[in-house]
């Protein structure tokens, strides 16, 4: 049974103002332009094409359901005979329940669903969900990593190194390891370049009916870097994802390849997980953050007097609040009013995902200050054009003026802003999460995993895995925004177009 939760409204309505904005730059040069350019960039494409896998992994976290119940059989009614007496018996239980269900309501036939809430990522990766060993393990370890007492076949006890109950349990012999590894993972590696190949033939055709050409001049041309779009960068970049994909799923099916935590989950699985929360932390944010900035930033550099010296004294006095202490302060007011009001929430997760949304809100809330200087700065010096101050001795209403005048050449600082944004707060999530006032402890994050990894550090030997997967994980996505975000501000800055 499908359930919405707040976050998802948020993420599928950011996602139809994203296509929406698309549809309207697209139908403007001045917004076309700078895009196109942005496309025709081998870093901006490449670094868009990572983008969208972490954003493909988020959505499919972001469909949530109650799994369904099946109905469990007893075990005596599969094996014994039933008797006279037991027949009976049967008979006068299935009348009562058929008249209670007709007294409740309740169809026999309708189906049970679980209070869990999980989504349909948890569904596909149900076997990393399902395999939990005892304790730590090391990437790829067929034992576990302390050591336990285990009693030998003569009855003696003797200190070692368990095997795991799920990783490398397919190998008789732990020996192997190494050549299973690799003959697994040359298996993933064709499986994706199989699956690389086959969307490569797919663009091609699909870009030669366009260009009215042959499958093979295409081909070339896109190899040889002749075309206007970079797609051989693109598609090299797509085979690197899917066959790093497809690799790391075949290894994953027998291995932890990451290793497990401190209670045995799969570092692997926690570190898939917590891309929706890093994506969540700097997306919405942009969504809180956005309106206010804006509107407050234009209005205050074009009505000027009252009004921009309110607005200033707003965003100034907001400044000057340290804002980690505002976030402290703003979280564990939440955390008593969800104390005392413990019966609100149905489960853990929507307890977390209001967590969650609330520290996006005081994000958005603590970081609008800087954009609104910004378009504050550009509308000063924007109300003082020509075409404005025609356009105001003619008459023309404040808000078109605004929104045909103002708007249209403040929308590249909004553009940069955001982009550069996005690192930061995908950074300030793990900073936060590492000082507890960051995302709820039950939910995935690549800030919790840091702060539950940094105590394992003073281990001898230490458990490196957990902090390193939060880091690779983290770093591919910070690196990735950065590149893209640096394209788009050399795209859309009017001073670097200009001279170019």
């Amino acid at each position: 049974m499908p359930i919405i939760l707040i976050t998802d409204t948020l993420i599928f309505l950011l996602i139809a103002v994203g296509i929406g904005f698309g549809v309207y730059a697209a139908r403007h040069e001045h917004l076309r332009g700078p895009w196109l350019q942005v496309g025709r960039s081998s870093v901006g494409v490449a670094a868009l094409v990572v983008i969208l896998f972490y954003v493909g992994i988020g959505l499919l976290d972001s469909l949530h359901f109650h799994p369904r119940i099946e109905p469990v059989v007893p075990v005596a009614a599969l094996t014994s005979t039933p008797t006279q007496a037991d027949a009976e018996v049967d008979a006068a239980e299935q009348t009562a329940t058929a008249r209670a269900q007709q007294i409740n309501g309740r169809d026999e036939d309708a189906p049970t669903y679980s209070t869990q809430i999980i989504s349909v990522l948890d569904l596909w990766l149900s076997g990393l969900r399902e395999r939990q060993e005892k304790t730590f393990s090391a990437p790829f370890a067929t034992q576990l990593f302390v050591k336990e007492a285990i009693e030998q076949p003569d009855g003696s006890v003797v200190r070692g190194y368990p095997r795991l109950e799920h990783g490398g349990t397919h190998l008789g012999d732990p020996s192997r390891r190494g050549v299973d590894i690799a003959l697994r993972g040359l298996f993933g590696m064709l499986t994706g370049l199989i699956v690389w190949v086959a969307l490569m033939a797919i663009l091609i055709a699909v870009l030669a009916l366009r260009w009215r050409q042959s499958f093979n001049e295409s081909a070339q041309a896109i190899w040889r870097g002749e075309t206007e779009f970079p797609w051989r960068v693109g598609l090299i970049t797509l085979a690197l994802m899917l066959v790093l994909s497809f690799v790391a799923a075949e290894l994953a099916a027998k291995y932890h390849i990451l290793g497990t935590d401190k209670v045995g989950e799969d570092v692997f699985y926690q570190s898939l997980k917590s891309i929706r929360t890093g994506l969540v932390i700097g997306t919405l944010t942009t969504l809180v953050m956005l309106p206010a900035a804006v509107i407050l930033g234009i209005m205050a550099g074009y009505f000027g007097g009252r009004t921009d010296d309110v607005i200033q004294y707003l965003y100034t006095t907001l400044n000057s609040i340290p804002g980690v202490l505002l976030i402290a302060a703003a979280i564990l007011m939440l955390q008593v009013y969800m104390t005392n009001h413990a019966d609100q929430f149905q489960s853990l997760v929507e307890r977390a995902d209001l967590r969650l949304l609330f520290l996006c809100i005081i994000l958005g809330v603590t970081s609008w200050t800087g954009l609104c200087r910004l378009l504050r700065g550009e509308s000063l010096k924007l109300r003082e054009a020509d075409y404005v101050q025609a356009a105001r001795s003619l008459g023309v209403r404040h808000s078109t003026v605004i929104s045909r005048h103002i708007l249209p050449n403040v929308l590249h600082i909004v553009m940069i802003t955001l982009v550069l944004d996005f690192s930061g707060l995908v950074l300030a999530e793990a900073v936060l999460s590492y000082v507890n006032i960051g995302v709820d402890p039950t939910m995935n994050s690549w800030g919790n995993m840091i702060n539950s990894a940094r105590l394992e550090l003073a281990r001898d030997p230490v458990v490196w895995w957990s902090l390193a997967a939060a880091f690779m994980f983290m770093f591919t996505l910070v690196l990735a925004a950065n590149l893209l975000a640096d394209v788009v501000r050399d795209a859309f800055d009017p001073r670097l177009r200009s001279a170019t």
